[in-house]
């Protein structure tokens, strides 16, 4: 990869990593089970509804993200397309909306990266379609609401 293109890749990237308090084989299978996802995922305040959930190479996770705002239930509808899953290492999904040509879909890779002291390194990297997307998402608080979201996740492992 040439500096140029490393760089305007870079320039449509947004990453998000936590370190979690436990193994890697348990961060990961929180992503596998379609019950698991429906309790942790998503930012504070949303809920998620799932439609369809077919985790595997090929599969898709359609769901809805419902959130309150200004005293009014909104939904998000959302599609994981699932493009590869190695276990315990890494997850790739096309991610948008289940619109055929939706122009916002961008390219999700989570990958769980083992600690000798038993704690998972967990990173998450949005490959957006554009840096004009980047930035959009980053101004509504794509970090932020990422963060949370991994948060929700570190909480969930914990009960």
């Amino acid at each position: 990869m040439t500096d140029d293109v490393r760089d305007a890749r870079l320039e449509r990237e947004l990453v998000v990593v936590k370190v979690f308090d436990f193994p890697r084989d348990r961060v990961f299978a929180a992503w596998l089970d379609p019950l698991a996802l429906a309790e942790w995922y998503g930012p504070e305040g949303f809920a998620i509804e799932t439609i369809e959930a077919d985790i595997r190479p090929g599969g898709a996770w359609r769901f809805d993200m419902v959130g309150r705002f200004e005293g009014e239930d909104r939904r998000f509808a959302s599609l994981m397309r699932f493009r590869e899953i190695i276990p315990e290492e890494r997850i790739v999904v096309d991610y948008g909306s289940p619109e055929q040509d939706d122009p916002h879909r961008f390219l999700m890779t989570v990958t769980f990266d083992a600690q000798a002291d038993g704690k998972t390194v967990l990173t998450l990297r949005q490959l957006h379609p554009s840096r004009e997307r980047r930035q959009q998402v980053m101004a509504f608080g794509a970090v932020e609401y990422g963060l949370q979201t991994l948060n929700s996740l570190a909480a969930w492992l914990g009960r």
